[in-house]
């Protein structure tokens, strides 16, 4: 039978891994900030910034499901990048996908890119914006046709626009 002291232990190790992790994953995206057409400083960044947006599109974080007013957005308009402004999503590939986060079937073209994120034990494909390299989200197998895709994004990481 396990102690509370050996429980409280291996959650204190648990814990000290994935803050390992989560540094390491900041460490990496910081480096690569140089290959993209914006860049800022951290410093710059937390100016731009407000402190969640930093923490979801600097260190690839996410926001609690169902908190963002854009997952209920219905009007036709596009979703930018909070980061650059970048315009990344239309309206008219959003659909409700019940996750509690705003999902689209497709991205602009040349919008965004990809990458593999094996982060917290899992394989799934990360989401960035091709001009700042801002954390959007990740893509699934599990959207709507015509793609099958859903590119489920953190409302935060986006601005909207109406058209």
């Amino acid at each position: 039978m396990t102690s509370r002291r050996d429980a409280l232990l291996g959650l204190g190790a648990l814990t000290g891994i994935f803050a390992l992790a989560r540094s390491l994953l900041a460490n990496t995206r910081a480096s690569a900030a140089q290959a993209w057409e914006v860049t800022h400083t951290d410093a710059e960044w937390r100016k731009l910034l407000t402190p969640a947006q930093y923490h979801i599109l600097r260190q690839a974080g996410t926001e609690r499901p169902f908190s963002s007013p854009l997952d209920m957005e219905k009007r036709a308009g596009t979703y930018s990048c909070a980061g650059c402004a970048l315009p990344l999503f239309s309206s008219a590939t959003k659909f409700d996908s019940g996750t509690g986060w705003p999902s689209f079937w497709q991205p602009l073209p040349h919008a965004v890119v990809e990458r593999s994120d094996t982060s917290l034990f899992m394989r799934r494909t990360e989401v960035l914006c091709r001009r700042c390299g801002g954390h959007l989200g990740h893509v699934f197998d599990d959207g709507p046709q015509p793609t099958g895709l859903r590119y489920c994004m953190d409302g935060l990481a986006l601005n909207f626009k109406v058209t």
